[in-house]
């Protein structure tokens, strides 16, 4: 079987099985066990001049690759059997599915279950959020992790089979954990942030059109693309505005991290300001527009 029969299998199995409770109360989820690899590295080689972080953060990002590309590769000779569900698990389109929608569910029993909900998404503070703050946070989770969590994963897993699929986590596991430009991940996070903006680059842009092109959006995409460059990440914006544009909603905008409100300037400005519930309803159906659309081209490479 070809690796595009793989992955439409393996997408099918994602969105049939998603994340079960039973089999990860049991064992360690593999985004776990690399969580658990970066930090022990991190403890250990995070430290000394700005110039020795820089290069022990770089030592463990070859790390890391080496190794997932490794466990992907020792995986991949097992055959399908063990390729599907191996890549099922590390695509995430049911369990992002599932995490949106219950902020929805939360905020239509009251602002505090929205809020708990949406912190579970989400990094910046939930404490103070109203109910159009706390829906704009869910949607614009959605559509970053569209990209990151479904989209890049299908896309490498095309290209690289399941070593390029294991590669791209562990580098977006790591993005995640000390990609930021804070005083401790500055300088030793630095590789795993410009090698995850790298890996994230066409996806991002591939998130973005099929969003428009399944929305009726492709008319708008020079706005798509002046957002997607002016956002403070060079690849989140991309996604976002075209969901912003999908759904009719305005989207970042001013927001606190760390106890600071940060002014960040509105996507698609001229849109619902005040959404409700109902917009991640419909951010939550744009997800399984695209998930079909990658199964429809992904099937019908398997068939050609």
């Amino acid at each position: 079987m070809d690796t595009a029969g793989l992955l439409t299998l393996a997408l099918l199995l994602d969105a049939l099985l998603g994340e079960p409770g039973w089999l990860w109360s049991r064992l360690p989820h593999p985004a776990v066990l690399m969580g658990r690899g970066i930090g022990w590295l991190e403890s250990r080689l995070n430290r000394g001049t700005g110039a020795q972080r820089l290069a022990a953060g770089i030592l463990t990002l070859l790390a890391i690759v080496a190794v997932a590309g490794a466990i992907g590769w020792l995986i991949q000779q097992l055959g399908p059997v063990a390729i599907i569900p191996a890549a099922a698990i590390l695509l995430a389109q049911r369990s992002l599915v599932d995490h949106v929608r219950a902020v929805a569910d939360g905020l239509r029993m009251s602002l505090a279950e929205g809020r708990r909900a949406v912190g579970r998404i989400v990094s910046r503070d939930t404490a103070a959020m109203d109910g159009p703050a706390v829906t704009r946070a869910a949607i614009e989770s959605a559509a970053e992790n569209l990209s990151d969590g479904v989209i890049a994963p299908a896309f490498w897993f095309l290209v690289a089979g399941l070593p390029g699929l294991a590669i791209y986590k562990a580098v977006n596991t790591a993005d995640s954990m000390i990609g930021y430009r804070t005083d401790r991940y500055e300088r030793f996070g630095k590789a795993a942030a410009r090698a995850d903006d790298l890996l994230n680059l066409i996806p991002a842009r591939l998130t973005a059109l099929i969003l428009a092109g399944t929305h009726g959006g492709l008319g708008h995409w020079r706005d798509i693309l002046a957002e997607g460059r002016r956002h403070r990440s060079p690849n989140a914006g991309w996604p976002e505005a075209a969901m912003a544009r999908a759904i009719g909603t305005a989207l970042s905008g001013p927001r606190a991290y760390d106890g600071r409100m940060q002014d960040f300037p509105w996507v698609f400005p001229q849109g619902d300001r005040a959404p409700g519930p109902d917009r991640i309803d419909a951010a939550v159906g744009a997800l399984w527009r695209v998930w079909a659309v990658m199964l429809v081209a992904s099937a019908l490479l398997w068939l050609a």
